[in-house]
C-alpha cells in the first residue's frame, strides 16, 4: 500500500440505505472494508466518481454513526490500551481510557448492536471493548438475571432445574 488512500474516502452503506463517507485510513480499522477495497485501493485515485461503496446490510445507520466515531478517535486522537485477559478488574475505567469506557456506556440493546457491527466489520479492538462491556453487564448476575438480558427463555422444567442446582452443588464440595 501506498501512502495516497489517506486521503481517499469509501461510502459506507448502512441497512437503511444511508450513506457516509469516511476517510479511507479510518475505515481501513474494519478487516471487511480492507477485503472489500482489495488489492487495487479503487478509493485510492481521488476520483470521487469511482469512490467505492461497501453495503453494511446487518448495521443500522445510528449504529454506524457510532461505529464511525469510535473508528475516528481510535485513529485521530488516541488508540485504545488493549484489553488483555485475565482481565485486571472488572471497571471498564481500569481497563481502557475514559473515552472509551464512556463510548461503551450506553443502552443494552445500543451495546448488543454494537457488538454485531463490530463482529460482523469485522474490528477487532471494537469487538473486545464492547464484549468487555457485556461481561462487565452479567458479572455476578444470577442465571435467571441473565436470561432475561439476553431475552433467553428457560427450557429447564422446575424438576430438571433442581437437578442442576443439586449436581453444581455436589460438584462444588
Amino acid at each position: 500500500m501506498d501512502g495516497d488512500d489517506v486521503h481517499g474516502t469509501v461510502k459506507l452503506v448502512s441497512k437503511e440505505g444511508d450513506t457516509f463517507e469516511v476517510p479511507v485510513e479510518i475505515a481501513k480499522l474494519s478487516n471487511l472494508v480492507i477485503t472489500t477495497l482489495g488489492e487495487d485501493d479503487c478509493a485510492d485515485d481521488n476520483d470521487d466518481t469511482n469512490m467505492v461503496e461497501i453495503p453494511l446490510p446487518n448495521v443500522k445507520a445510528t449504529v454506524l454513526a457510532k461505529v464511525i466515531e469510535y473508528c475516528t478517535h481510535y485513529k485521530q486522537v488516541e488508540s485504545m490500551t488493549s484489553i488483555t485477559t485475565p482481565l485486571k478488574s472488572n471497571r471498564i475505567e481500569d481497563i481502557v481510557q475514559e473515552w472509551y469506557a464512556d463510548f461503551v456506556n450506553v443502552d443494552q440493546t445500543l451495546l448488543f448492536e454494537l457488538v454485531t457491527a463490530a463482529n460482523f466489520m469485522d474490528i477487532k479492538a471494537l469487538l473486545d471493548l464492547t464484549c468487555l462491556a457485556v461481561s462487565v453487564l452479567i458479572k455476578g448476575k444470577s442465571a435467571e438475571e441473565i436470561r432475561r438480558i439476553f431475552n433467553i427463555s428457560n427450557d429447564f422444567s422446575s424438576e430438571e432445574e433442581d437437578q442442576v442446582v443439586q449436581q453444581e452443588a455436589e460438584e462444588a464440595k
